[in-house]
């Protein structure tokens, strides 16, 4: 199997298991990702989802025997066969639990789609990434709304147009990941995100992407005031707010709390 998923107490564990070809994906591959995002979401137990892929590469982006069939298709097919990438990264921006992405070696094409989807990106000092399709007469279409919204509209119309690889302390500048070091410190620092997210509010936590949607893209006027008050004003009124504020007054652990 070319996916993974396994839940190791509270983390659902999704791996690119397909070193061979640098876990390269391919049709079948996204739909084993999407069933694999969508079981990791809806499971009770797992409170993180971990992205990451066996091998020296995260991913080499497309397979080629892929590109090659969609080459073949008409314009209709090539919608319909899109469409799936583009469900792909909807499941994991909207994962039901936070999602982290662990990536090292090459991460070229629409992996940078998977990156940039993620809530959290971590990645190994040797990391380096490319966004290649121009050299292929197309463009990163479907994973676009992803990049920009991390790169930035400036930086993402440069490496759309020249398709540089990028170093990871780039990658880091770029924001399209967060941190960036040497390999063998790279799982123990995933392992502390972990921990650091198991301290917060389930609920609060998936409302947070909504939060920094909403105020991302408003100007600060009273609209944007009161999407923030109403907010706030549910969150503390909620069962979940209820709790944490109530733990917090009386010196304990909140029910959610791993620790």
């Amino acid at each position: 199997m070319s996916v993974s998923l396994v839940i190791d107490n509270d983390v659902a564990r999704i791996t690119l298991d397909n070193p061979a070809k640098h876990n390269a994906f391919d049709d079948d591959i996204i739909e084993l990702l999407i069933t694999a995002f969508n079981d990791a979401s809806n499971h009770e137990s797992a409170r993180v989802i971990l992205l990451s892929a066996n091998g020296k590469h995260f991913s080499a982006g497309a397979d080629l025997n892929w590109m090659k069939r969609m080459g073949q298709l008409d314009y209709q097919e090539n919608r319909a066969d899109a469409l799936r990438l583009a469900e792909l990264m909807r499941t994991i921006d909207q994962a039901r639990k936070p999602v982290i992405c662990r990536v090292q070696g090459a991460a070229f094409g629409g992996a940078l789609g998977l990156i940039c989807a993620s809530d959290i990106a971590i990645a190994s000092d040797d990391a380096r990434f490319c966004l290649s399709e121009v050299k292929l007469g197309i463009l990163p279409a479907v994973i676009s709304p992803y990049v920009v919204r991390a790169m930035g509209a400036r930086q993402a119309q440069r490496y759309f147009l020249s398709a540089e690889v990028m170093s990871a302390p780039l990658a880091e500048r770029l924001n399209i990941v967060h941190e960036q070091l040497p390999i063998e410190q790279l799982d123990q620092r995933i392992d502390d995100i972990i921990q650091a997210l198991r301290k917060g509010a389930p609920k609060a936590q998936m409302q947070s992407r909504e939060l920094v949607e909403q105020v991302a893209n408003r100007h600060i006027d009273s609209a944007a005031i009161n999407y923030t008050v109403d907010l706030i004003a549910a969150l503390r009124t909620d069962k979940e707010g209820r709790e944490g504020l109530t733990a917090f007054l009386d010196k304990r652990s909140p029910s959610w709390s791993a620790s």
